[in-house]
């Protein structure tokens, strides 16, 4: 099978598949924090090298305060979780977004966590975190810009690739595919540069629910795609 080398998941669903079980919105993005060690996992053992999971975006601030104290207490203890983990799963752990917006003892933790797991090898695990695609090249074009009044670069010599590399993920590559849950067919600002020629997978099934089993359908799906890239 034709396995993706990066996949790109937008997390979607958790607070409607709570509601659906008479339950508060931040017990669903407790549940879907758990999965997120799950699915890394099955990603691994299918073969994936890399997943970019959406995890918080700049638009998410404008979501009630308790729930977005929750989402960033869960990122907290997912961190500490990762600590204990990272070495038996063999995971790198990484982070993109404005992080800068995040508060001093989250942001320790995150660079924490991305400098310890930097040893490991297998999958490679990016989360992003207060990002948004806009801010991520609206950044972009501000250290490009900033290189160029200071004469470290030519504005003459600048291409994709150079662009790319001012990128958040510019150590990594562009994601293969790309898998939406709870059934939304959009890309909410996420990963625009990076996706131009990915494949889409979207899924009715939310987020909690998505299993080893629902990935490898995703993945069979993917298989039988024909990625032209512009070509016949």
């Amino acid at each position: 099978m034709n396995v993706p080398e990066h996949i790109a998941i937008i997390l979607d669903g958790n607070g409607r598949w709570a509601k659906s079980k008479g339950m508060p919105r931040t017990y669903g993005h407790t549940v879907g924090a758990k999965n997120v060690e799950t699915i890394c996992r099955a990603a691994h053992d299918l073969g994936v090298k890399y997943v970019t999971m959406y995890a918080f975006s700049t638009e998410n601030w404008s979501r009630p305060d308790d729930e977005v104290k929750a989402l960033m207490k869960l990122l907290g203890e997912y961190i500490k979780t990762c600590m204990k983990t990272a070495k038996k799963d063999n995971l790198r752990v990484r982070f993109i977004g404005d992080l800068t917006k995040l508060d001093d003892k989250l942001r320790a933790a995150i660079a924490e966590l991305t400098e310890y797991s930097s040893q490991f090898t297998g999958l490679t695990l990016t989360i992003a975190i207060n990002y948004g695609s806009r801010d991520e090249m609206t950044r972009a074009i501000r250290k490009v810009a900033e290189d160029v009044k200071a004469g470290n670069i030519n504005s003459d010599d600048i291409t994709e690739d150079v662009f790319s590399s001012y990128l958040d993920t510019k150590d990594i590559p562009d994601p293969d595919f790309m898998i939406r849950t709870s059934g939304e067919q959009r890309l909410s600002n996420y990963l625009l540069w990076q996706l131009a020629y990915s494949e889409f997978y979207f899924t009715p099934v939310p987020w909690p629910e998505f299993t080893p089993e629902e990935l490898k359908k995703a993945v069979e799906e993917y298989d039988k795609r024909n990625r032209r890239f512009g070509g016949i």
